[in-house]
């Protein structure tokens, strides 16, 4: 009898057209997804308008949904380890797009909140799937630079956003952008049947079948011996994923520092996807223009996740993030005084780089860090604990933009957020990192 440790042929295995298909999902479904949460931010000056609502409760309605992001990212994540990736991941893609649409039939405050944190559950439960997806298939020479394109697609959907928002709201009203949402359901046949289902998760219930057919995949050319025998790699057993495994082994510490700096870079990426259209608007551009920024934004957000996972690839990961978080804050606070719009654009593309585009390589860090059968459980509650920061953003520059500071205070006060997520990854343990002998911090 053989035994095949598939995870270790992952791993060493070459990027083909098997990869290519998991990629292709995990970033479309990434785009609907980011698609789903920006559309708030785009429409939300002409819902505060339409329903009469003044910032403070604005701000609590567009944290709506990251109260169900927080709630769906440790529910979903974890559940997924326990009963399928595939299946959980229509699950939340069922749930986002119908609630999403759901929210545009709505004309007050309750009851559009209501619609936005159902949808949340869902938008928050693919989050940690897709990316644990991604770093089970991805072989580790390339797995930090995949998860990051994957989770470009959050920033592609926001792009989307910015470039069919402004024509709908005008033509069709604000509700026409929430509609669009429902088209993803159509996908959900396609994904459940070309989509693999997790390593460990198959080894863990005995489908051999299966497993021979991912071998057959992921190395073509690989001879399996008709008696091979299928093993968990140490440490990943597939039965009982579970909070308590993110502390065991000497994880701990630095799972309490991933959740921290999912805290503070969640915060800055909320705190700008809802309010960066309001803030700007108020500064005198126009809806049109304001939305033009938050195009540039999230390009920006695509060339820092993409550039950051490939200085991740070739340098230490935690080096880059650190760097990352501290040039996001520095970016933030010198937006506030920037005054030339030509020199605006710059700084938008910048700290979409460095804010976003920080957060997307954390979420390629965290997917990294713990071993294969606790990852999605790892990301989920790291996204999970990281949505209080998100929650807190919209309704903490919401009560400061009801204030009428001046615009430099409440950039200021979101860059702060990143210093802070910068000492949190100081302090994690790179020498726990799961994946295959990266160099200690």
């Amino acid at each position: 009898m053989h035994s095949i440790n598939i995870q270790k042929l992952i791993d060493e295995s070459r990027f083909n057209g098997f990869h290519a298909l998991i990629l292709f999902w995990c970033f479309l479904i990434l785009v609907l997804d980011g698609y789903d949460l920006a559309v708030v931010g785009a429409a939300l000056p002409m819902i505060m308008k339409e329903m009469g609502v003044d910032a403070a409760t604005a701000g609590f309605m567009a944290s709506s949904a990251l109260f169900g992001m927080m709630m769906g990212a440790m529910f979903f994540g974890t559940l997924a380890d326990k009963v399928g990736r595939p299946k959980m991941l229509v699950i939340c893609i069922a749930v986002f797009s119908v609630f999403t649409a759901a929210a545009g039939l709505t004309h007050d405050p309750a009851s559009f909140s209501v619609m936005r944190f159902i949808a949340g559950l869902g938008i928050g439960g693919v989050l940690p799937i897709t990316a644990a997806q991604m770093g089970e298939y991805a072989p580790v020479s390339i797995r930090t630079r995949l998860v990051a394109i994957v989770f470009a697609g959050y920033a592609v959907g926001g792009i989307l956003v910015a470039l069919t928002g402004k024509q709908l709201i005008l033509d069709y009203g604000w509700q026409s952008v929430f509609y669009v949402a429902l088209l993803p359901v159509l996908l959900i046949p396609f994904i459940l049947r070309t989509m693999p289902e997790s390593v460990p998760f198959l080894i863990g219930r005995r489908r051999n079948a299966e497993l021979r057919e991912i071998v057959g995949k992921v190395l073509p050319d690989y001879p399996l011996p008709a008696d091979a025998q299928f093993i968990v790699v140490a440490g990943a057993k597939t039965s009982n994923a579970s909070i308590l495994q993110l502390f065991q082994e000497r994880r701990g510490f630095s799972t309490v520092m991933i959740w921290a700096a999912f805290f503070f870079g969640l915060f800055m990426v909320y705190a700008l996807s809802s309010w960066l259209t309001k803030l700007l608007a108020m500064s005198g551009y126009s809806l049109g223009s304001a939305l033009n920024f938050v195009l540039v934004f999230n390009i920006g957000a695509i060339a820092g996740a993409l550039g950051g996972a490939w200085l991740g690839d070739r340098f230490n990961i935690k080096h880059v993030l650190v760097g990352l978080y501290a040039t996001g804050a520095v970016s933030l606070t010198l937006m506030g005084f920037t005054k030339s719009s030509e020199l605006l654009f710059v700084m938008v593309f910048i700290v979409g780089a460095t804010t976003l585009g920080t957060q997307l390589v954390a979420y390629a860090y965290a997917a990294a860090f713990y071993p294969a059968a606790i990852r999605s459980t790892g990301v989920g509650f790291a996204s999970g604990v990281g949505r209080a920061g998100g929650i807190l953003a919209p309704i903490m520059i919401g009560a400061l933009v009801a204030l009428k500071l001046p615009l430099e205070q409440n950039f200021m006060a979101i860059g702060l957020a990143g210093l802070l997520g910068m000492s949190a990854v100081v302090l994690i343990n790179h020498r726990l990192c799961a994946s295959a002998g990266r160099a200690a911090a």
